[in-house]
């Protein structure tokens, strides 16, 4: 990942980090060292990573207190990263407006219903720039459903094919083209905030 294309997503993300505040939110039994997310935290120190003691519990009510809990001093607008499970409560925090969340990458979002969360995940534009990005053989969301859903909150989505559910059982290691799409991110939330202080 050394390469000039890679050097600018680095140095690009690392300017961002000036502006923004990055927070990992791993999913249903954490996201392990083999895992894009914590690869990502030992690449870059400007990661911060929520944190619980109930990893193997599907409640979403953990997920959204520890977020809330990591963003209590909300310094800086803040970018969430959410795998899986963690990717359904970072739309419940965008959603509750409660914290100044600059925009969202939801990477293989898990099916609501198979959690039994409909009524917790929020079904309506999130009103923050967000990407969700999602595979066609994903066993926790199929791509008609994650394409569903990113109309529904009103994100971009990133067709990754025949991806699996985009962990490191999948071969998701470093996975740089998820840095791109997080610099990609970056950039329209820029774009969007630069508009509205000229408006």
């Amino acid at each position: 990942m050394n390469s000039p294309h890679h050097l600018a997503v680095d140095q690009a993300l690392i300017e961002a980090s000036q502006r923004y505040d990055f927070v990992l939110v791993p999913g249903l039994y954490d996201s392990g060292p083999e895992h894009w997310q914590s690869i990502w935290q030992t690449r870059y120190a400007f990661w911060q990573r929520m944190s619980q003691s109930r990893w193997n519990n599907p409640d979403i009510g953990l997920w959204i207190d520890a977020i809330r809990r990591l963003l209590a001093a909300d310094r800086r607008p803040t970018i969430l990263v959410g795998h899986s499970f963690g990717a359904l409560a970072s739309c419940c925090i965008a959603a509750s407006r409660q914290h100044r969340i600059a925009g969202l990458l939801l990477v293989a979002p898990a099916e609501p219903s198979k959690f039994e969360v409909e009524d917790r995940v929020p079904a309506a534009p999130l009103r923050v720039p967000a990407i969700v990005v999602a595979s066609h053989n994903d066993p926790y969301m199929g791509f008609g459903r994650a394409a569903y859903w990113s109309k529904v909150w009103n994100a971009d989505i990133a067709d990754l094919g025949e991806a699996g559910h985009i962990n490191a059982e999948a071969g998701f290691g470093s996975w740089p083209y998820g840095l791109e799409l997080l610099r990609s991110l970056v950039t329209i939330i820029d774009s969007r905030q630069t508009a509205s202080d000229l408006g």
